[in-house]
């Protein structure tokens, strides 16, 4: 079981960074919180806390504290730049070796796949996050909340989420996370999917997946016929994947069941 802590930065009476009409504090929130819920749903052996889950005031030695009595195996802080650049840059605390290097590599090479951001760099700084965590601890900003270009891409929920992902892909690839599986229809068992969309553009079924999690389904983003596909379910008895569709139905999505 791998313990993963996420820091969204800021909170409460302390916003962050500010500018075109964003506060850093939302932001980090909603990347973090979107970690968590891909981890979650869709990695197997991953157990996941949050530093704040709302608004909250936190101080960065509760922050701190709270990653190291629970015991946490990786600490990720999340935050958003301010004061002049554009692009993503990520921190490890000065003089850090591996493996934490090499965790640091994994996240920021897979968050540059997916977003387009412009590469400031693999950086060292001696924040009190990274110098206070027992564990392997590194630090992510994400554009600059000041920057016109990069204001408009956070205040995009698709470019969000495309953030999260690469975060995630980065974890994943970092801690070799196995992804869970949906019951395999070749063993001669029935299958009964719940499906509730299907997309050719893999961010609008991310969106989709995405507001799904936050109505308490378990999500699982698939490709299949050239398409994107978000399920929420697969059960072995159709009474069942039917009632998880009345209820996906009842919450305004439009979902129905596939046998396969």
């Amino acid at each position: 079981m791998v313990k993963i802590f996420l820091d969204p930065g800021h909170g409460g009476t302390d916003p962050g960074a500010t500018g075109n009409g964003l506060q850093e504090k939302n932001i980090t929130l909603s990347i973090a919180s979107t970690i968590r819920n891909f981890l979650i749903n869709e990695y197997e052996n991953v157990e996941v806390q949050m530093s704040r889950t709302g608004d909250q005031t936190v101080s960065l030695i509760s922050r701190t504290n709270a990653a190291n009595s629970w015991g946490a195996d990786f600490f990720l802080s999340i935050h958003v730049n301010a004061g002049g650049g554009t692009g993503f840059e990520s921190y490890v605390y000065p003089d850090a070796g591996a493996p934490t290097t090499t965790y640091r590599q994994a996240i920021h090479e897979e968050v540059l796949k997916v977003v387009n951001f412009s590469n400031r760099g693999q950086k060292q700084a001696d924040f009190h996050v990274l110098r206070e965590t027992n564990m392997d601890a590194v630090l992510t900003e994400n554009g600059f909340i000041d920057n016109t270009s990069d204001a408009e891409k956070l205040r995009s929920p698709a470019f969000i989420t495309s953030l999260a992902r690469g975060h995630t892909n980065g974890l994943a690839r970092a801690f070799n996370l196995r992804r869970k599986t949906t019951p395999d229809p070749s063993t001669g068992q029935r299958v009964y999917r719940v499906q509730i969309g299907a997309f050719r553009n893999r961010e609008n079924a991310e969106r989709l997946a995405e507001r799904a999690v936050a109505k308490g389904f378990e999500t699982y983003v698939y490709q299949e016929d050239g398409l994107f596909k978000v399920q929420i379910g697969a059960f072995a008895d159709r009474k069942r994947a039917e009632e998880l569709a009345n209820r996906a139905e009842r919450e305004g999505f439009d979902a129905f069941v596939h046998q396969g």
